[in-house]
């Protein structure tokens, strides 16, 4: 069995103000752009043998993955199971609003017209259960959100570390199927 690499997109003007993207497809600022690149150089120099990039449908991962491509060489292809939550009333609203905190230690909500956690799960749990019978190497690049299900997928958590849970814009994780 091979390894599983997470990384999450650059930086959005959103992050930058504390909104929740979301489903909202919103574009990389210039330090999101440096970032991906920045992450691109970082595997290069580990030496990560990483067969594919699996990434987002969204402009903020589908830039962060294509700059890591042209760093790397690695081949790349869209998966529409890793776009984002779609957490509906709260898109653009503040990330620690208290409202939007207690909603998302709430499994089986649905953020008035979004998705819920468990449905996330749903779909990113049947992603990786496909990915570990493979015999390759991916990295996926895609959101906070569905880095919260992954690391939910290898590790118990309680409620309040799963929605506490959370990586920094570019930063990479590795994963072992077991």
């Amino acid at each position: 069995m091979g390894h599983l690499y997470f990384a999450r997109h650059g930086q959005t003007i959103w992050n930058v103000e504390n909104k929740i993207c979301g489903v909202t497809d919103i574009a990389l600022t210039e330090l999101g752009h440096e970032q991906a690149k920045a992450l691109g150089r970082e595997i290069m120099l580990k030496g990560l043998k990483i067969d594919a990039i699996l990434y987002s449908p969204l402009v903020r991962a589908t830039d962060t993955a294509m700059h890591i491509s042209e760093m790397t060489g690695i081949p790349v292809r869209e998966e529409l199971r890793l776009k984002e939550q779609n957490f509906g009333r709260f898109e653009s609203t503040p990330r620690d609003g208290v409202e939007f905190q207690q909603a998302k230690a709430r499994f089986t909500y649905c953020f008035d017209g979004g998705e819920s956690m468990a449905q996330l799960a749903q779909r990113i749990y049947n992603l990786l259960d496909e990915i570990s019978a493979q015999e390759r190497t991916y990295l996926l690049v895609a959101h906070n959100g569905i880095a919260r299900i992954v690391q939910s997928y290898f590790y118990d958590m309680t409620n309040e570390e799963f929605a506490a849970f959370g990586i920094e814009n570019c930063e990479i994780r590795e994963y072992s199927w077991n």
